[in-house]
C-alpha cells in the first residue's frame, strides 16, 4: 500500500527546515522530509585532501553542466554548476545551504522592497517574522570582552578602512553558538545543549564555517528547526533521497495530470543508496530544494513530465545572484589574519542602507577561510620568494650535525621560513549587492536547468564593487588587488552562493509563479496544496545576505498552511 502523509517537504535548507518544523507541529508523525544529501554529525565534515576531493555532488546520469568530474557517483556537500557567465555553488546535506553559509542574519533596507515586491510582503509586513527567525537562529554579534581570544583583527582592519573611506561599518548578527546566555557567553570550546536540545560547541574561531563546522558551533538548520521537527514532532526525515516528480491525483488517489491538487499529490523519489524507486501520497507538498532545485523540479514537472501543466509560464524568470562578488587584497602592510574567527563579522555599507543607489548598492564583508587554505596558499607560492629562508634553514640543519649548533637555531630558521606568509596579510572581500534580477532559467535538452544571466545589465554594480576593492587596497598599502579570476575579461564569469528567484511571489500568475495573498502565501498559482518556500520565491536581489528574508518569507508560507502563528519556542 502507498504510504500517506499530510505533507511532504522537499529539501532541508532554511525554507525546508522551517516548513518541516511548523508542519510537523501541526501534524505530528505525518510529515515526510526528503533530502538528497547526507547527514553530518559533529566532526564528520571532511578535512583531508582525499576525503575533501570526494565531498562534491556528482550524479553522472544527470549530465549537469559544471567542472570536469570523475565518473563515480558522489553524494558530497558541494554542488558546483557552471552556466553562461555565472557559476553557482549549492549545498547538499541535511540542513541544506545552512551547512556552508556565512552565518549572517541581516535584514535589507526598506528601499529594496520596490514595486516588484507585492504589498503583502513589504518590509514592514515581514517585521514579526524576521524577529521569530532571528530568535530561533540565535543571531547576535560576536561577543566583546577582555578575553584576548575574542579579538578578531580583520574586524578592526575593516572598520579602520571604512572610516578612512568615509563609510559606516557595523558588527553583524551571526547565527553562531556562543552559549545560550547572550550576556554571558560560554567559554570558547565549551559544549552545551542549545535551547532546542541539540549539543553544540561555543565557537572556536577556526574560520571553517563555509566548509562545514565540525564543532557544530554554527546554528545550522539541523540543530534547531529540523532537530525539533524530527525529535519532538516525529517528522520522517530521509536523507540521500532525491525527489523526482510531483503528480496531482484524483478523488480515487490515481495520478491525474489534469487535476488541480485539491485531492492531493503523489510524490516520486529515489533512494540514492539502494537505487530503489518510491512514491507516497500526500495532501500537500512544499518544494524547498533551493532556488535552482525548486525551479528545475517544477519546470520538469511542467514541461518534461507534463504532470503540472498549470504552472505559470513566468517560471524561471527574474533570477538573481544577489550581487555576490569575491575579491582579494594581497600582501598588505597590516595583518588581516583571515584564518581566525567566524567567517564574517562586520559589514561596510556602500549605498545600501544609507544614500541608497539602486544601481550601486552593496555591502562589503570581511570574509575568511580555514587554516588549511592558508597552508595551501603558502605551498603554491613561487619558490623564489622563500629562497633566503630555505637557505637559512638548510644552513642551520647542516650546522646542527657538523658543528653541533643547537637545535634551537633550526627552529628559528623554520620560523623565518613561515613568518612571511602572505595569507596573514591578505584581506578577503565578500560583497553582496542589488543586481538587476533579470536572469532567466530554462530547461536544456536533458531536462536540467540552463541559466542565462545578462551580466552587462548589472555592470554599474560590479564596477562600484571593483572601485571599492581598489580603494581598500590603497588604504591598507597592499601590493595587489585581485578580483576572482573568472571575472576578468574576456571570461566575465561571476560566482554566486545566493541564487534567488524563478518562482517569485506575485499577486497574479501573469507576473509571478507563487501567490502573495496571505491566505495561500507561497502556493503555486493553479494548484491547491502545492507550495514553494525557499530563495526561489524572493522577487529581487536583497543586497544583503538573504537568509533572514528567506526565513521570514518561509515562516509566512508555513503560517498560511497550518494556521498557526509562529514563535521562537518551536
Amino acid at each position: 500500500m502507498t504510504e500517506k502523509y499530510e505533507a511532504v517537504v522537499i529539501g532541508t535548507g532554511f525554507g525546508g527546515g522551517i516548513s518541516a518544523c511548523r508542519l510537523s507541529k501541526k501534524w505530528p508523525g505525518k510529515v515526510l522530509v526528503l533530502e538528497r544529501g547526507k547527514r553530518y554529525p559533529m566532526g564528520s565534515f571532511p578535512r583531508s585532501p582525499h576525503d575533501f576531493a570526494r565531498n562534491f555532488w556528482n550524479l553522472p546520469a544527470e549530465g549537469r553542466p559544471g567542472p570536469k568530474r570523475i565518473d563515480e557517483e558522489l553524494h558530497g556537500m558541494f554542488d558546483i554548476r557552471s552556466y553562461q557567465h555565472m557559476d553557482v555553488v549549492l549545498a547538499a546535506g541535511l540542513g541544506g545551504g545552512s551547512l556552508i553559509y556565512a552565518n549572517v542574519f541581516l535584514e535589507p533596507p526598506d528601499e529594496v522592497f520596490d514595486e516588484r515586491w507585492p504589498e503583502s510582503c513589504k518590509k514592514e509586513k515581514l517585521a514579526s517574522y524576521y524577529a521569530v527567525a532571528k530568535e530561533v537562529l540565535g543571531a547576535r554579534p560576536i561577543p566583546q570582552n577582555d578575553d584576548p581570544r575574542r579579538r578578531v583583527i580583520r574586524t578592526e582592519l575593516f572598520q579602520r578602512v571604512a572610516k578612512e573611506v568615509g563609510r559606516s561599518s557595523r558588527l553583524l548578527d551571526l547565527n553562531v553558538f556562543f552559549g545560550n546566555d547572550f550576556d554571558k557567553p560560554l567559554a570558547i570550546g565549551h559544549q552545551a545543549k542549545n535551547r532546542y536540545g541539540a549539543l553544540q560547541t561555543s565557537c572556536v574561531y577556526c574560520a571553517e564555517c563555509d566548509v562545514g563546522c565540525n564543532t557544530h558551533s554554527k546554528n545550522t538548520i539541523d540543530l534547531n528547526y529540523l532537530f525539533v521537527a524530527e525529535n519532538r514532532y516525529g517528522a520522517d526525515v530521509r536523507t540521500e533521497h532525491l525527489a523526482e516528480k510531483i503528480v496531482p491525483v484524483d478523488e480515487r488517489g490515481e495520478d491525474d495530470p489534469a487535476a488541480d491538487g485539491s485531492h492531493g499529490y503523489r510524490v516520486y523519489f529515489r533512494d540514492l543508496t539502494s537505487k530503489a524507486e518510491h512514491a507516497v501520497l500526500t495532501q500537500r507538498v512544499v518544494v524547498s530544494a533551493g532556488t535552482l532545485g525548486s525551479n528545475e523540479l517544477l519546470m520538469r514537472c511542467r514541461e518534461y513530465y507534463n504532470t503540472l501543466p498549470r504552472i505559470s509560464d513566468r517560471i524561471g524568470q527574474r533570477y538573481s545572484g544577489n550581487g555576490d562578488f569575491l575579491s582579494f587584497v594581497m600582501d598588505g602592510k597590516e595583518p588581516a589574519d583571515p584564518n581566525y574567527g567566524p567567517v564574517i563579522t562586520q559589514a561596510t555599507d556602500f549605498n545600501l542602507f544609507s544614500s541608497y543607489d539602486p544601481k550601486r548598492a552593496f555591502v562589503l564583508e570581511d570574509a575568511s577561510y580555514p587554516n588549511f587554505g592558508a597552508w595551501f596558499a603558502e605551498g603554491v607560492k613561487p619558490g623564489v620568494t622563500r629562497l633566503r629562508a630555505v637557505k637559512e634553514a638548510l644552513r642551520a640543519f647542516v650546522g646542527r650535525w657538523i658543528t653541533g649548533t643547537t637545535t634551537g637555531s633550526i627552529g628559528y630558521a623554520l620560523s623565518d621560513l613561515l613568518r612571511g606568509d602572505v595569507s596573514y596579510r591578505t584581506s578577503v572581500l565578500l560583497c553582496m549587492g542589488h543586481d538587476e534580477s533579470n536572469g532567466v532559467m530554462s530547461l536544456d535538452g536533458n531536462g536540467r536547468i540552463r541559466l542565462d544571466w545578462p551580466y552587462e545589465d548589472s555592470l554599474p554594480l560590479y564596477e562600484a564593487i571593483l572601485d571599492a576593492g581598489r580603494r581598500f587596497c590603497e588604504v591598507v598599502g597592499a601590493k595587489r588587488f585581485v578580483p576572482l579570476p573568472t571575472w576578468l575579461w574576456p571570461f566575465r564569469r561571476n560566482v554566486s552562493v545566493h541564487s534567488l528567484g524563478g518562482c517569485v511571489l506575485a499577486d497574479d500568475p501573469s507576473i509571478g509563479v507563487t501567490s502573495a495573498a496571505r491566505e495561500d502565501f507561497g502556493q503555486v498559482f493553479g494548484y491547491q496544496g502545492l507550495y514553494v518556500a525557499d530563495g526561489a520565491i524572493v522577487p529581487t536581489a536583497v543586497g544583503a545576505n538573504p537568509i533572514a528574508t528567506i526565513s521570514a518569507l518561509s515562516e509566512i508560507v508555513a503560517e498560511g498552511i497550518t494556521g498557526i502563528k509562529p514563535d521562537g519556542e518551536l
